[in-house]
């Protein structure tokens, strides 16, 4: 007997992403697609049937700051994301991305991802990643930016310095490539090297770029401290003056003492969204940071090959710089007790993660500066830290604001495996989650209607991705059933890599990968391309 719906959700309250209230409503799938929207559709007409009753229906979550894309090569399962509901994942944020490779930096990063992945990278531009990944498969739908720190290093490596004529041009043809063969827009992380080194007017240029596109500016702003208002203003320029849709990515106030800025920065996005800018910022529900623990180390030590970077952290003659430069670091943080070591490229510092830089320089019986120092020289840079920085009520104010949406900024991880290592930022397995949980059901922060906008059509819309983000018929199926009674996180600090509770079922183009809380092994995610999204 052929069936007229593939798939069947009956009985669930149906949140269109929009902001509405939920509706008690049946969902019929066919194919790829959301065919009809009841409040009741026979059951017997449909191969397979989601009983919703009690359960919310979601368009799946789509996170605007995800830092995936080795890990899908390694796992195609994307575990920690897909059981949080999310279905698409924007990745190459905060200028970081896997592509376009030249002579300059590919053998570092072909290094790099066989040493801490045993993945062959044999791609040089985003194309290749992109054949990579459809060959591999994938649990969720993918799209990425291009990074700038990734573009400027192909160019010309980590000089401190602008440019020369010849080297943008080749910036630009690389942005131009990228963004002809899919990409969402560009990142940048001027917090890291080299994108810290690039002036102001030299991302403009590059911006304009991805104008022509119709493209996305995503950036982790130069600083999110004590010169957190005027990187704000920096990123508003570039927007401005390149003509471009802007994205602050994780929007934050780093240390107490700039806490008091929010209201400011708050006013200014919503006086240039009223100005006519296209303009979002996005966030995570948790109060530490996780990044690079060379932000501790001065960019000036930073520049030129990885080689001469470390070169100088060893010279003794300019120990006394540097020192200066990480006490003022210190008393920022208030105590190196408020920093966690949470990844190491090899085995040989293993026991230091998920240890304060305190304890482990004790246990080393070193002093905290030698330890920052000695890490990073044994571990070639690649040293991961969790900082407590950031404060709980500015979270909530930040995250209730209308251009504010909820991302990541983690990784699909695994409990298992190569990606089961470490102790990652919880954010990578709780994010969704933990926002449906305790904000929403258990603080009425946000209404379900309102928070699930925020992690569906509002990102949606800013990254063009048409027929995504709401229960619609005719739209992708794309839908998370959850439990709204007991939707939780459980990563913790301590202990990471644990899956969240509430997420009962999970369907991505019209597929189930999630059934009654367990992963089938299905791969039907697509590779999303900017010009693919242009015509649907």
């Amino acid at each position: 007997m052929n069936r007229e719906y593939d798939i069947l959700i009956a009985g669930g309250i149906v949140y269109d992403g929009l902001g509405n209230p939920g509706r008690l409503l049946d969902v019929a799938i066919r194919g790829e697609k959301i065919h009809r929207i009841a409040e009741r559709l026979d059951r017997s007409r449909a191969e397979t049937v989601i009983e919703a009753d009690g359960l919310s229906v979601s368009p799946g979550f789509i996170d605007p700051h995800s830092h995936t894309d080795i890990e899908l090569l390694v796992n195609p399962k994307a575990e920690s994301k897909i059981r949080q509901g999310i279905t698409t994942e924007i990745s190459g944020n905060c200028g970081f991305s896997v592509f376009p490779l030249s002579d300059l930096n590919y053998e570092e990063r072909k290094r790099y991802t066989e040493e801490k992945f045993e993945i062959d990278v044999d791609w040089r531009d985003i194309g290749g990643f992109f054949r990579r990944l459809e060959e591999r498969g994938l649990a969720l739908n993918y799209a990425t930016l291009v990074g700038h720190g990734t573009i400027r290093s192909a160019a010309f490596g980590h000089e401190d310095r602008p440019p020369t004529e010849r080297e943008m041009a080749a910036m630009k043809r690389m942005v131009r490539e990228s963004m002809e063969a899919g990409a969402v827009g560009l990142s940048t992380g001027l917090i890291y090297t080299p994108g810290c080194f690039a002036q102001t007017e030299e991302i403009i240029e590059l911006c304009r770029e991805v104008a022509a596109y119709r493209g996305i500016y995503a950036t982790h702003m130069r600083n999110e401290g004590d010169c957190l208002i005027e990187s704000v203003e920096e990123a508003i320029r570039i927007a401005h003056e390149a003509k471009v849709s802007l994205q602050i990515s994780h929007l934050k106030l780093a240390y107490p003492r700039n806490w008091s800025k929010l209201h400011s920065v708050l006013s200014r996005i919503s006086e240039v969204k009223a100005q006519g800018m296209e303009i979002l910022a996005d966030r995570y529900p948790y109060t530490a940071t996780s990044t690079l623990l060379n932000t501790f180390i001065p960019r000036w030590v930073q520049q030129g090959s990885t080689d001469e970077y470390l070169s100088r952290l060893r010279d003794p003659s300019l120990e006394e710089k540097i020192r200066e430069f990480v006490k003022i670091q210190e008393e920022k943080v208030g105590s190196w007790d408020n920093v966690f070591i949470s990844s190491v490229l090899t085995h040989g510092n293993q026991q230091l993660v998920g240890k304060s830089i305190k304890q482990a320089a004790a246990e080393t019986g070193k002093e905290p500066y030698a330890l920052i120092r000695d890490l990073l020289i044994d571990e070639e840079d690649q040293v991961w830290m969790i900082n407590f920085s950031l404060s709980e009520d500015n979270f909530r104010r930040i995250i209730a604001h209308p251009l504010v949406v909820i991302g990541s900024d983690g990784w699909a991880l695994a409990p298992y495996g190569t990606l089961g290592r470490d102790k990652p930022h919880p954010r990578s397995y709780g994010t969704f989650p933990r926002m449906l949980g305790r904000y929403v059901r258990d603080e009425n922060l946000l209404s379900p209607g309102i928070a699930i906008e925020k992690m569906t059509s509002m990102t949606a819309r800013k990254f063009g991705l048409r027929g995504r983000g709401q229960i619609r018929e005719g739209f992708f199926a794309d839908v998370v059933v959850f439990d709204p009674y007991n939707i939780i996180d459980l990563s913790s600090w301590t202990d990471p890599h644990q899956f969240g509770r509430g997420i009962e079922h999970v369907i991505v183009n019209g597929r189930i990968v999630i059934r009654e809380g367990e992963h089938t092994g299905a791969l039907p995610g697509k590779v999303l391309k900017k010009i693919d999204r242009i015509t649907i």
